[in-house]
């Protein structure tokens, strides 16, 4: 017989009311399977454009409650909700996600079994109404031919994939067990991964619990986030011994092969032959997927942002984790509240 659950789904929100109306139009329009019940928890965290009107339109159609607070960060804003919610399970989402019609079939299926996970992730897409630069992002993030080959397989259970927290579902008994994110403000979500194993729970990467999720609306945006990304990465190697990869370190050699292309090829084209076969492979795969040759063209700057930016983060905080021992006081901003 199934059992029955209630989910609670946390969202955080800064400054994106618009954002946070499309992703709840989209929890409305979800199949929602028998023996599951949603309350929807927004968080404010600190924002100057607030979001309390688009909640108030949705609270006849959903049970949606709405908290604002001073701004602490992601990890503490989601940590405030789950501490308000009544939830079996926690599904943590960003507020500029969008759910596919499915996505509450998909995770039942997942939780009901015997040997449900105590926490589960899922990757994200591109959805049709998303801009050409979105979806050029979106395939930076995701494609094989980036960054996006190196994170695993599709499906991996325990201990072989860190879970992201855009698309991220926690127990109640998981939650209760290892506590909420911790204070840091980037790469909080490979942090808990390492806490849930840490304490013995079990994790899943399902490749069919997928949400679309916008990211950035302009790619110099989207330099800012993955340069944070990048700056986080040694950070997390520091604070987890023995869970570098050299796969971290991809972007940062394409920093290295881009610099080399440019210095060299300056004098001899020939040596810019490596890298514009990349961006052919980069511009023909996009195209082909995004049936676009507009999103393809785009593709190729925001895959070379994309690996630039993170590569870049990358080499500046591993020079600075040279000089320090505690990566709190190398970087205080990133640990604030």
């Amino acid at each position: 017989m199934n059992k029955d659950y209630k989910l609670s789904i946390i969202v955080p929100i800064y400054n994106r009311p618009d954002e946070l109306d499309e992703l709840l139009h989209s929890i409305y329009m979800a199949r929602i399977p028998d023996g599951v019940s949603l309350e929807i928890v927004v968080i404010e965290d600190g924002s100057v454009l607030k979001s309390d009107a688009v909640c108030c339109q949705w609270e006849e159609k959903m049970n949606v409650k709405y908290y604002a607070k001073e701004n602490t960060g992601p990890g503490a804003s989601r940590n405030y909700g789950m501490e308000r919610a009544t939830g079996d399970y926690f599904v943590i989402l960003d507020s500029d996600c969008l759910l596919p019609e499915d996505y509450f079939i998909t995770l039942y299926g997942i939780i009901q079994k015997d040997d449900a996970p105590d926490a589960i992730s899922g990757p994200d897409r591109a959805h049709h109404s998303f801009t050409d630069v979105q979806k050029a992002i979106n395939y930076a993030m995701t494609s094989f031919y980036t960054t996006g080959g190196l994170r695993g397989g599709k499906n991996n259970v325990s201990g072989t994939r860190q879970l992201r927290s855009y698309n991220m579902v926690i127990s109640r008994h998981a939650y209760d067990i290892s506590g909420g994110f911790s204070r840091q403000r980037v790469g909080e979500d490979i942090e808990y991964t390492h806490r849930l194993w840490a304490n013995d729970l079990s994790t899943q990467w399902d490749e069919s619990l997928y949400v679309y999720h916008k990211r950035r609306n302009t790619l110099t945006d989207f330099y800012r986030q993955v340069y944070d990304f990048g700056r986080a990465r040694p950070i997390l190697n520091r604070m987890f011994p023995g869970t570098a990869k050299l796969t971290y370190m991809f972007p940062s050699l394409f920093v290295g092969f881009l610099a080399l292309s440019i210095l060299t090829g300056a004098f001899a084209p020939i040596w810019f032959i490596p890298l514009w076969i990349y961006m052919i492979i980069i511009f023909v795969s996009s195209s082909y997927i995004n049936k676009d040759l507009t999103v393809g063209i785009t593709s190729v700057v925001a895959s070379i942002i994309m690996l630039t930016g993170y590569g870049i983060g990358f080499i500046v905080t591993s020079c600075r984790l040279t000089y320090y021992d505690d990566v709190v006081k190398a970087f205080p901003y990133m640990f604030k509240h």
